[in-house]
């Protein structure tokens, strides 16, 4: 394995540790990520805006810091790259729309503003379906992201590019947003972590929906540990957000003791029609609960009306965001736009009466579950990645899905529920598509979640970076390239198969 492949697979706290000591420098951090990103990004497309002019710059910064002996805060010298619904300064963000598709904000928002203070390097953006609609990356702007596990697959979304720059070591770290499951399930099909963190815990700023607390900012990594270094700067409450959540220290360490913990285990959070390969995959992880220590019971709160309420809540936020568009520039958006647009302007007053209570009362059951079980685990996704061409699975297990995102109600039902919940990688299917597993835990809290993350991640994953891994294990990393005819994964293979 080349000495470039070596870094870009480090952990980012590896990575920190490095340039702290000045065994390596931001630059050759940044040399190492942007030609991996030349040699990979071309096949997946992850990657939509390079700014590699300004990531020297930054790293220039971080590397005048360590001369000076001092680095620019726990992010110093990482590569990110924003999620394009994300603005960002002098970078063009067309938040995967037509209509934006030269639009270069003056200002950074919040939680980019945070990275770069800490230090991060910013690379560029990442793809997203328009507006972040839908949990499939594609647009009219720049195509779609291909999963590297299988280039013929979806990677997920909508913070799909995101996914697919962390699998394939563009970038140690990478943030995201998440409303229907758009951190979690592209974490999942990527074999990545994502956490959609509680309520407020990262704000929103500026926006125009802070009111509304369906979407969620968060953050993405290929480790749990990398993850929490991220939350650590992300997770700062603020004034300019009225739904801001108290401050959590995300610099604890995120391991813990989970024997004695009692866990409910769920496949399928009470009949969601699931695909047999995703419950294949999943299936050892009861057993690896129980191999923890932990206490492990069949049983999932009840999601009466939660699809209800999501759905009448989103279509009230998308309406509010996107009819101006819609009236102006209809032609121009995607079908998913138009239509949650279309529904929330049939809403009337009763209509969001009836969501609001359904809401309350599931957030209370969910509560009262939490009260006598610490977490849920349970899956991410119901489907495999599928194939990239489709722009949503139309049937799962011969149940019809009638609009774009009701595949994603594993992860929608969550979201309703207004608790915190992290997709963990796991397992493969036959096929050698990445399937996660979903930890939940009560409102707020957001390090337990990461413990029994981390837990599960230890003996699968060996706790560290792709170069920790034996050769064989490799094989199934994204380094197994089952990135048919890509030239980029057969020399990714060969280096394996001389590491």
């Amino acid at each position: 394995m080349s000495a470039e492949t070596r870094l870009v697979f480090r952990t980012a706290r590896e990575l920190v540790t490095l340039m702290a000591t000045r065994q390596v420098s931001a630059r050759e951090v940044l040399d190492a990520h942007l030609a991996q990103i030349e040699k990979v990004n071309p096949e997946v497309n992850a990657i939509v805006t390079l700014t590699p002019e300004r990531a020297y710059e930054l790293a220039s910064r971080a590397d005048d810091a360590i001369a000076h002996g001092r680095l620019l805060g726990p992010l110093h010298g990482l590569p990110v790259a924003h999620k394009d619904l994300a603005s960002t300064a002098g970078i063009r963000t067309t938040f995967g729309s037509l209509v934006f598709k030269d639009n270069v904000p003056q200002h950074n928002d919040l939680h980019v503003q945070r990275l770069l203070d800490a230090g991060a390097v910013t690379v560029g953006k990442t793809n997203t379906p328009e507006f972040g609609n839908g949990s499939q990356t594609f647009n009219k702007v720049f195509g779609a992201t291909r999963n590297p596990y299988d280039i013929t697959r979806t990677c997920g979304g909508s913070s799909g590019g995101a996914a697919v720059a962390l699998a394939t070591g563009m970038v140690p770290i990478a943030d995201g947003s998440d409303m229907a499951g758009s951190l979690r399930n592209p974490a999942s099909f990527c074999n990545v972590v994502g956490l959609r963190p509680s309520i407020g815990r990262v704000p929103f700023w500026p926006t125009t929906n802070d009111h509304f607390t369906l979407p969620a900012l968060g953050a993405m990594a290929r480790t749990v540990g990398d993850l929490a270094l991220q939350m650590s700067v992300l997770a700062r409450p603020t004034r300019r957000c009225p739904v801001s959540a108290p401050p959590v220290d995300f610099t604890r360490p995120v391991e813990r003791d989970v024997r004695g913990v009692r866990v409910a285990w769920s496949v399928d959070l009470g009949g969601l029609p699931v695909e047999p390969a995703v419950v294949e995959a999943m299936a050892p992880a009861r057993d690896l609960l129980v191999d923890l220590g932990c206490e492990v019971v069949d049983a999932c709160p009840d999601f009466t009306g939660a699809d209800e309420a999501f759905t009448v809540l989103r279509a009230l936020a998308q309406a509010f965001a996107y009819g101006p568009l819609v009236d102006e520039h209809g032609d121009l958006l995607s079908d998913n736009v138009r239509w949650e647009v279309a529904k929330g302007r049939t809403l009337t007053a009763t209509d969001l009466e009836r969501a609001a209570t359904l809401r309350t009362a599931l957030y209370n059951r969910v509560l009262d579950f939490f009260g006598s079980h610490q977490y849920l685990v349970t899956l991410v996704s119901q489907v495999v990645p599928f194939d990239v061409d489709l722009p949503y699975p139309t049937e799962i297990n011969g149940t019809p899905m009638t609009y774009y995102r009701e595949w994603m109600r594993s992860c929608s039902w969550l979201t309703t529920a207004g608790v915190p919940c992290l997709s963990v990688p796991f397992a493969f299917t036959r096929d050698g598509l990445p399937v996660g597993v979903q930890v939940v835990g009560a409102p707020g809290d957001d390090l337990g979640v990461l413990a029994l993350g981390h837990a599960i991640e230890g003996p699968r994953r060996g706790r560290g970076s792709a170069t920790r891994r034996s050769p064989s294990e490799r094989k199934r990393g994204w380094a197994d390239a089952r990135m048919r005819g890509c030239a980029a994964g057969k020399a990714w293979r060969r280096e394996c198969s001389s590491a």
